[in-house]
């Protein structure tokens, strides 16, 4: 399921709250975007076409929920991101963001502890 950078970001509106309409949905994204209330309509819409939210009607409106784990969705991005951009090894993804932002101490001991869980 491919979702947008836009619904990616009712998605984590819902992730955080789920089961709120979409006004609720507007609140949320308020200080961050200018979308008006259609906009997030169509966005909700079109995740609900894709599966990725359900609808459950609350008198006049509908309340929305994610089908999907956040979790699941980041492995899934981010495994197709590996994969389109560094031919789907980990350690290039990794030199490049050290090339190209740094590693701080924390990331680098991070780093470290998940490499030696995955040798054993």
């Amino acid at each position: 399921m491919q979702i947008t950078h836009a619904e990616l970001e009712i998605m984590n509106v819902l992730w955080d709250q789920p089961g709120i309409g979409a006004s609720e949905i507007a609140e949320a994204l308020k200080d961050d975007k200018s979308w008006n209330i259609r906009t997030i309509k169509t966005l909700v819409g079109r995740l609900v076409e894709k599966g990725a939210l359900a609808t459950e009607p609350d008198g006049r409106r509908y309340l929305y929920r994610p089908l999907i784990k956040r979790g699941d969705y980041q492995k899934k991005a981010a495994k197709q991101f590996v994969d389109r951009m560094f031919g789907g090894r980990a350690a290039p993804l990794v030199a490049h963001l050290a090339d190209a932002r740094g590693l701080s101490a924390d990331d680098i001991a991070e780093l470290e502890q998940l490499l030696g869980e995955l040798k054993k």
